[in-house]
């Protein structure tokens, strides 16, 4: 473990002073002890780490690292190492568009069809807020490309991501309605700040943020090809075969944007956070960004504007992870503490989140009036939530599983989440960007889920030893995804080979869930996926098509155009 102090740092961007006394009321001794046994497993030589800094006040108290910036040169990551940041992006994004509208020469209400007019109808009004609140309906396009066939691992142009979010001639629901997470939303939104201001992205961010506050390490690299001084490779755990602590370089291909393109660096992440705190880039920026909007039905979105606002054991914190093969982050503010947390990492190991989560934790122990965080039951009744269950009416699925040492794991179209206690007896994801609430019922048989928009759903148990429906066999198009699905015999079961605009992909197993239900397995870069799929039957009993969820893509139709 490599602590990062100014002496040993190098003179880029740091323009905060390691200061022990300005944490007054903290056991510093005691918080760089906790820090440095969450980074203690990263300590080990040959691999890739982690880098945790605390911000209170205006002053970086603690920025200590572990684990290598490059595993192949044996480089540790210390105070000049960069990290993609991914989602972390989307916050500035949403700020440069929030300026452009102070100056009027956009408005949050506009329709982005004003500004991307090549954009379908959707029959209602998508507007520049429903983007940065991610309740636009638009689907994702890293899904969508990935339903097409193509990895992101692949090598994918912004103009090939454009024609996949022009090509939706529907939306996942109406705008304003839900909270849905699209990278598509934050694409689009760079797109627009670029065609209103003349002003490439990239240009347009280091003009209004980057420069003016000094963080000289932060920047948009769009290409992953381009070299970029100081920012660490990304690192996956190798396969089985190749040995425990073996790590294989991660791949991604994509080209991106608003979404996910910056590079930037817990320095200059700090003199971010001392920016919003101070109101240096404009009259109540912050308070802008953090501001909440109701859905239609009345019920209040925590997604703000690039940013997640929620309470941790009654108090207010400001947050976004992100996430991208080989790397992950969690940039976390806490207005009453006056505090920050920022964690980033370039091992896929890692779980940022869960490490903000439990210095967080430690910093909250020593206020006066939080209440402890809420424990988790006995492990005989987390044992009772295993198993799959099904929303027959909203076409998902959560598989739950325990571990050996009593560790109870969700996971919805194959993103896995950790479980943590409400307080109020109901179990949730903990994860910076899922909502999902549960209460297992008294019989075990189902369970009442809240996902979002304060709608509760029931989901039943679903029963081992479905059928593939007869009949299944054949092709498959969706005009929405250019894509062609054909569904064959495959090693005793069936699959789904996959014809898309950019690639071709499978064979992708398909799995029986329940009648007229199955589940149709996606490899990729970051995780093995699935897509909850349903049967759709014509008046004479026929299949006809099939209707498709996935994480971030709903009510996907696909036209049977014959039979296998």
């Amino acid at each position: 473990m490599r602590p990062n102090s100014l002496a040993e740092g190098p003179a880029v961007g740091w323009r905060f002073r390691c200061r022990e006394e300005a944490v007054s009321d903290l056991d510093h001794t005691l918080l760089r002890r906790v820090v440095g046994g969450i980074l203690a497993p990263f300590d080990r030589p040959g691999s890739p780490g982690v880098t945790i800094g605390i911000v209170r006040g205006r002053e970086l108290v603690l920025h200590e690292s572990a684990g290598l910036a490059s595993v192949e040169l044996g480089v540790p990551i210390g105070p000049g190492t960069t990290f993609r940041i991914a989602s972390v992006s989307k916050q500035f994004t949403c700020a440069v568009v929030l300026m452009l509208a102070e100056e009027g020469v956009l408005s949050l209400g506009d329709d982005i069809r004003l500004h991307v007019p090549e954009l379908a109808d959707f029959g209602h009004v998508v507007t520049i807020d429903h983007l940065m609140h991610n309740t636009s309906g638009i689907r994702d396009m890293l899904e969508i490309m990935r339903i097409g066939g193509c990895d992101l691992a692949m090598p994918v142009g912004r103009d090939a991501l454009l024609a996949g979010i022009a090509r939706q001639t529907t939306l996942n629901f109406p705008p304003g309605s839900r909270y849905l997470y699209s990278n598509s939303a934050f694409l689009l939104l760079g797109v627009i700040a670029e065609r209103v201001s003349g002003m490439a992205l990239r240009a347009l961010l280091a003009a209004r943020i980057f420069g003016p506050c000094g963080m000289a390490m932060t920047g948009m690299v769009e290409s992953t090809d381009e070299v970029v001084p100081g920012l660490a490779g990304g690192y996956l755990p190798a396969d089985a075969g190749r040995g425990v602590g073996a790590w294989v370089r991660a791949q991604h291909g994509f080209a991106l944007g608003g979404e996910g393109a910056l590079v930037s660096s817990v320095v200059d992440l700090a003199l971010w956070h001392r920016a919003c705190v101070t109101n240096s880039l404009g009259p109540n920026l912050a308070v802008r960004l953090e501001h909440c909007a109701p859905f239609t039905g009345g019920a209040m979105n925590d997604y703000a504007r690039g940013l997640r606002v929620s309470a941790v054991r009654g108090v207010r914190t400001v947050s976004h992870g992100g996430l991208w093969p080989g790397f992950k982050t969690e940039f976390l503010r806490v207005p009453e503490l006056d505090a920050a947390i920022i964690v980033a990492a370039n091992n896929a190991a890692a779980n940022p989140y869960a490490i903000g989560q439990q210095v967080l934790g430690h910093l909250l122990d020593g206020v006066a009036g939080v209440p402890r965080a809420p424990g988790l039951p006995a492990v005989d009744v987390l044992a009772r939530h295993v198993g799959r269950f099904l929303d027959p009416v909203g076409l998902a699925t959560v598989d739950f599983s325990l571990s050996g040492d009593g560790v109870l794991s969700g996971s919805c179209n194959g993103v896995s989440f950790a479980v943590r206690a409400t307080g109020d007896g109901r179990l949730a994801a903990a994860t910076s960007a899922r909502d999902f609430c549960f209460r297992l019922s008294a019989d075990g048989d189902s369970m009442a889920i809240e996902q979002g928009a304060g709608e509760v759903a029931i989901w039943r148990r679903v029963a081992p030893g479905a059928a593939l429906p007869a009949g299944l066999a054949g092709r498959y198009r969706s005009a929405e995804m250019a894509a062609t699905w054909t569904i064959s015999a495959d090693s005793g079961g069936m699959a789904v080979a996959v014809a898309g605009p950019v690639a071709h992909a499978g064979p992708w197993p398909v799995e029986a869930v329940a009648e007229d239900v199955i589940r149709v397995w996606m490899p990729g870069a970051l995780y093995r996926s699935w897509l909850d799929v349903r049967v759709v039957r014509d008046g004479g009993g026929a299949i006809g098509g099939l209707l498709a969820n996935g994480n971030r893509v709903k009510n996907l139709a696909f036209a049977r155009l014959d039979e296998g």
